[in-house]
């Protein structure tokens, strides 16, 4: 049928000074026969024009079938991650209300109109609900905010009141309701709920401690018992038909299942408290009623490896006890990390549970028998799923999508529809960008002036299938870097005899996720067999949790076995400093690093949290750091559930740029972006994050990379920017985009290493210790979930961070500020083998460094003088501005960015799209400081920039992507 010219004209209700936009329902009008639908954004082709003022008219190409036809699935776009979605009924009307990665609050009709948006802080929402809390029979829009605020918007996005007891995060929010009263309930990490009234005045706070029973376990850095923060808030009805709160309480967002607490409203104590018994954390906590007899069910879904997982189903109200648990156990929907989350609905007019794990929905019987389970798989995950009627509405897929997904159970076709769900957006966008710079590189030559490529070692790379086949190939036949080694992770250990062990702990550690079966034989069997073929293998040679998976003997003859070739022993969680693990040091890594060091080994310490602006600068690891075994021993992480990536990469390139380390590595996994276990979300199908994090770092000039495979044949783009040149990897010496101004770091403050190595427990909240102490580094514990940092922390001077969460690509608007250690004064030592800093780094640091001493809580002078990071902050934050007219080139934005010498007048700037999660088209502005430049050029698309007036110049990076700038210099720098 031939496609209908049909014009839709919205009228704008209204502008508001905080930038808010209200539009009315909106309807298509045929002006030649004057017929009227409402319709569906997403079938359009839409072009926009502003009409006048106050209206704006747009012209839509639709058929007369799409306008008849009532979809399974309507996609709206946004322009924002968005991570929540709720709804709210307005005006007898749903509209969805989606929160965004940014932290703003979108109100989206279903026909796909963002009637307005509202900023508010700009930080993370961390939960919505939406009730009439007002009686004018228009939902509110209620919000826990991590800045520590309650917000309550109304239909027209408008703010009608806040409450902020504190800068702690607000984690949980819903609406109760008694003797025609209306309350609302909040609570987050300062460890209680709150009641207000429908005007947000507080009326009571009940503290956790009144009446929890959570009690941590294990013994070391454990928070004080009987503490929990408020997981879940909910309402639901008694046997009676009122309304009770329910309360899940825990302790702990990694391991901890927590406990359920029933209240009646306004009541000081509970009057039940069940304890759950799971494995992981509880990550969702829905109210249903499966067999329609009017009595509400507790639905609960967990959060953890998806390949495993579990719903439990309780019925309070009649006095079921945990005993009487129905659950459901889903298992093989492959390796990921997410949360399920349960919603009720009807499938061909039955009543089945639908489960959202990971990038599949699981339908199951309402009665939870294991007949008849179904499952559908999409191509992506999504952040967050909510339920309307027949509608489940689901928030952007979680690779950095903008759509909002409604899916219509009730339309035949709607299993289809989700299987072959396929965003647009900024989906499509990241997957044609990369597409574009990938063709791009095909024509791509290396300048002859610059040398050959480092070395990159790619550890654990997938190249059996596809094009990532083809890739690998072609390096390996061609180009001499990156270099693709063997090794497995294996499921085995060596059985072997420990009883002479002198260290009782470690003589009792065992790793859960290996089996003890092999003798020492089998073992050097096993691992030596991956050589074959290849230039060098890298495998596990133990673990945080059990060091001594393998005799150091075993591990000995398999480096003797290597004959030369290059072997990597990754260890894993090395976050142990203990007296028991300094004796580890001298039992088992210092004689193995002697043993590597002429044999082409290395240590891959992959450790995490604070270790490389901590741990590593305590005695036991003192000979590493001295640079003793700087060919052994390679820094990198695992940053899974940390809160400061930004103070972690500083610290990793600080020790590399220092002496102390010949390089450095990193590495990407899946259950990367769970910074709240709780909530994990991680199962991102298009590692754009990944490439653009391993960019950056690479960029930086880490050697060693340690990916897990998701997406070979998307990733293979990074082994060609390297084996072709394109990607930079510079040494410390030719990078000039450090900041003049470092910390040199003295043994750690006991309270800063503690904290910032306790990212399990929640309930660590003290508010008196909060105002009287204040830190260079701060709030890195789990009470800080997406929290605001603090305006005197390194993170917010420094490196450009406002919060809390993944900034695994930081801006550093005045250049990378290295933590290293000490150089000068009573902290520093003399004759140490890396010899000093400036002596590995490029020359024009030869007279302009300042140092600044910290233990992570203080400064501290060159004599040994102490000051408080809260007063002294302002003097190196105003240095490391000063500090930043010294080196060539700065750049702001939402980017990260290096710049590295490549030639005596060339340097390469890589300028990165900083959005871990939440990518988009960026403006990057360059700033030239102490260079005059003659060109500016991107070397793969060819794009030049206007440099007639040299101080300033704009980038447009585009979305989920980076730019390789070359700036040729008028003299040699």
């Amino acid at each position: 049928m031939d496609t209908k010219q049909i014009l839709t004209v919205l009228v704008m209700s209204c502008f508001y000074s905080t930038g808010h936009v209200a539009y009315s329902q909106s309807q298509a009008i045929d002006f030649e026969t004057s017929n009227q639908w409402s319709i569906d954004q997403s079938l359009w082709a839409v072009t926009t024009e502003k009409a006048s003022s106050g209206t704006r008219s747009l012209k839509l190409s639709i058929t007369e079938d799409q306008l008849k036809k009532s979809p399974a699935l309507i996609s709206i776009e946004t322009d924002h991650t968005i991570q929540k979605v709720r709804t709210a009924k307005w005006n007898k009307e749903t509209v969805v209300i989606g929160a965004s990665y940014e932290g703003a609050l979108l109100a989206i009709s279903q026909d796909g109109f963002i009637q307005w948006k509202n900023k508010l802080s700009g930080f993370m929402i961390h939960d919505i609900w939406c009730a009439d809390v007002t009686g004018d029979g228009n939902d509110e829009v209620i919000v826990a905010n991590a800045d520590g605020t309650i917000y309550c918007l109304d239909s027209r996005g408008l703010v009608l009141w806040t409450f902020q007891p504190s800068e702690v995060p607000m984690y949980a929010v819903t609406v109760v309701h008694k003797n025609d009263e209306t309350y609302v309930v909040c609570g987050g990490f300062d460890l209680n709920i709150y009641y207000l009234s429908a005007q947000g005045e507080p009326l009571k706070n009940i503290a956790s401690s009144t009446y929890s029973i959570e009690k941590p376990w294990g013994k070391d850095y454990l928070p004080p018992k009987n503490l929990h923060f408020a997981n879940f808030l909910r309402p639901m009805l008694k046997a009676d038909g009122t309304e009770m709160l329910v309360v899940h309480g825990s302790q702990n967002n990694m391991q901890g299942s927590g406990s359920i607490y029933l209240f009646d409203v306004m009541a000081d104590l509970p009057f039940t408290k069940v304890a759950v018994k799971a494995k992981t954390p509880l990550g969702e906590f829905r109210i249903s009623d499966a067999d329609g007899n009017g009595r509400q069910e507790i639905v609960m879904g967990f959060s953890g490896h998806q390949n495993s997982t579990h719903a439990v189903r309780l019925d309070l109200t009649s006095g079921m006890t945990k005993d009487d648990w129905e659950e459901y156990d889903i298992k093989g929907l492959g390796f990921g990390y997410s949360v399920l989350q349960p919603e009720l609905i009807k499938d061909g007019g039955k009543d089945k549970y639908l489960f959202l794990v990971g990038n599949h929905i699981v339908l199951v019987n309402a009665d939870f028998s294991d007949t008849g389970e179904e499952k559908l798989e999409s191509q992506y995950a999504y952040n967050d799923m909510w339920k309307d009627n027949s509608k489940i509405i689901l928030a952007s897929a979680q690779s950095g999508g903008s759509n909002i997904h409604i899916l219509d159970t009730s339309h035949p076709d709607w299993k289809e529809a989700y299987i072959n769900l396929n965003p647009s957006g900024k989906i499509q966008k990241i997957i044609n960008n990369t597409a574009t710079y990938r063709n791009h590189l095909a024509a791509y030559t290396k300048p002859a002036s610059e040398r050959e490529p480092l070395p990159v070692y790619l550890m654990t790379e997938d190249t059996d299938n596809g094009l990532a086949k083809e890739v690998a190939n072609n390096i390996r036949a061609n180009y001499t870097s990156p270099i693709f080694l063997g090794g497995s992770h294996m499921g085995q250990a060596e059985n072997w005899d420990r009883s002479t062990m002198a260290n009782e702990k470690y003589k009792n550690r065992r790793d859960a996720r290996r089996s003890y079966i092999y003798t020492q034989q089998q073992a050097i069997d096993h691992i030596t067999a991956w050589y074959a073929g290849e230039p060098g293998i890298a495998y596990w040679g133990g673990h945080g949790n059990d060091p001594y998976m393998f005799q150091r003997s075993t591990t000995e003859q398999i480096i003797d076995f290597a004959g030369g070739k290059k072997t990597i022993l990754i260890y894993p969680e090395l976050e142990d400093h203990s007296a028991d693990f300094a004796w580890v040091m001298d039992d088992l890594f210092y004689p193995l690093a002697d043993y590597a060091s002429t044999r082409n080994t290395n240590i891959f310490v992959r450790t995490k949290h604070n270790f490389w602006q901590a741990n590593i600068y305590l005695p036991m690891w003192e000979q590493v750091l001295d640079g003793s075994y700087s060919q052994v021993f390679v820094p990198s992480m695992e940053e899974t559930s940390d809160k400061a990536m930004d103070i972690s990469v500083a610290g990793r390139v600080g020790v590399w740029a220092s002496g102390a380390f010949d390089s450095w590595g990193t590495r990407s996994v899946p259950d990367n972006p769970s910074f709240d276990r709780s909530r994990q979300f991680s199962h991102q199908r298009l590692p754009n994050h990944f490439m653009r994090h391993i960019v950056y770092h690479l960029s930086y000039g880490a050697q060693y990379i340690n990916n897990f495979s998701v997406d070979q044949d998307y990733m293979s783009f990074i082994w060609e920017l390297l084996a072709k040149g394109a990607l930079y990897v510079p040494k410390s010496e030719e990078i000039v985009s450090f900041s003049p101004v470092h910390l040199g770091m003295r043994s750690p403050d006991e309270h800063y290493l503690n904290e910032g190595s306790s990212l399990k427990w929640s309930t660590f909240y003290n508010e008196e210790f909060e105002a009287e102490n204040k830190f260079v580094f701060s709030r890195q514990n789990a009470t800080w979930m997406a929290a605001k940092v603090n305006d005197w922390d390194f993170s917010s001077f420094a490196s450009g961070v406002k919060d809390r969460r993944q900034n695994f690509l930081p801006n550093y608007p005045n250049g990378l500020v290295l933590i290293t250690p000490p150089q000068e004064g009573v902290y520093a030592k003399t004759g140490v083998s890396r010899g000093a800093l400036t002596d590995h780094l490029h020359p024009l640091y030869k007279n302009i460094t300042k140092e600044y001493v910290t233990d992570g809580r203080h400064y501290y002078s060159s004599t040994g003088e102490q000051y408080d990071a809260g007063t002294h902050a302002a003097q190196v934050k105003q240095d490391i501005i000063d500090g930043a007219t010294k080196i060539p080139v700065t750049v702001t934005g939402d980017v990260a960015w290096v710049v590295a010498q490549t030639s005596p007048k060339h340097l390469r700037l890589t300028i990165i799209d900083n959005g871990y999660l939440n990518p988009d088209d960026r403006q990057a502005v360059v700033t030239f400081n102490t260079i005059t430049p003659v060109k500016m050029k991107d070397i793969l698309d060819g794009t030049s920039y206007n440099i007639n007036d040299p101080s300033e110049v704009k980038v447009e990076v585009p979305c989920g992507l980076f730019r390789f700038i070359d700036i040729e210099l008028s003299s040699e720098l």
